[in-house]
């Protein structure tokens, strides 16, 4: 399993080169930046300090849908709770989560909003999961660069599941097929994507077990199959 951290619309160089070494730091190296600030600049790489090749190796996208259309699962990180989801997760139990599902996950994306805002409501709409990191008051706010480095932290022990050896589910199938047939029957059953309803249900679905995925999988397999 790949953990892929994503930039969104960072401002400030240095706290793309602060994430970048905070990353490295736990084991990371794989880091998307989407509409970003001059994150090759002397300011991002002096902040990066050890961590440049992160950088130089950053994958850059103009938008939120093409930045992760290879992902299985993105998870969003928020400072506080919005009416955008129902369930809002600490860092750990993102953790516990990933682990129980590593056998049905390839890529997942840490998704983080911009210095000044976070991120928009329809981007954490369109997220799998949202991550809160749980502090002892709403002020003073974490900046970018130790949000990633925290989460950075919460996630490390996952590193080891990237070891050779581990594998897929043997059927072949995991949570991206899974998602992906679910909201196919919704939008069939005439809840698209978008309504309160769908978001709420893809909400729920992305804490399912990893034993429950192939009961999923074969339950949806035969309601395809019905005349």
């Amino acid at each position: 399993m790949e953990i892929h951290f994503i930039l969104y619309k960072p401002a400030v160089p240095g706290n793309v080169g602060a994430a970048a070494r905070a990353m490295l730091t736990m084991g990371f190296t794989q880091l998307r930046l989407i509409d970003p600030c001059d994150h090759l600049g002397q300011e991002a790489m002096m902040l990066a300090h050890g961590s440049h090749h992160v950088l130089q190796s950053a994958r850059v996208f103009n938008d939120f849908e093409s930045a992760v259309a290879d992902l299985d699962l993105v998870i969003c990180t928020t400072a506080k709770e919005r009416t955008a989801k129902h369930d809002y997760h600490s860092s750990r139990e993102i953790r516990e989560q990933l682990e129980n599902k590593k056998e049905h996950l390839n890529k997942v994306g840490i998704l983080f909003g911009t210095e000044e805002s976070g991120l928009p409501n329809t981007l954490v709409l369109k997220s799998d999961m949202a991550m809160s990191i749980p502090m002892a008051g709403s002020y003073p706010s974490l900046n970018l660069g130790q949000a990633v480095m925290v989460c950075a932290y919460e996630l490390s022990p996952l590193n080891r599941l990237d070891m050779p050896g581990a594998t897929l589910s043997k059927s072949g199938e995991g949570w991206g097929t899974l998602k992906y047939q679910v909201q196919q029957l919704l939008n069939e059953s005439g809840i698209p994507v978008g309504s309160p309803l769908h978001h709420r249900i893809m909400e729920r679905m992305a804490t399912v077990s990893a034993n429950d995925i192939p009961l999923f999988l074969s339950a949806l397999s035969r309601i395809h199959k019905k005349p």
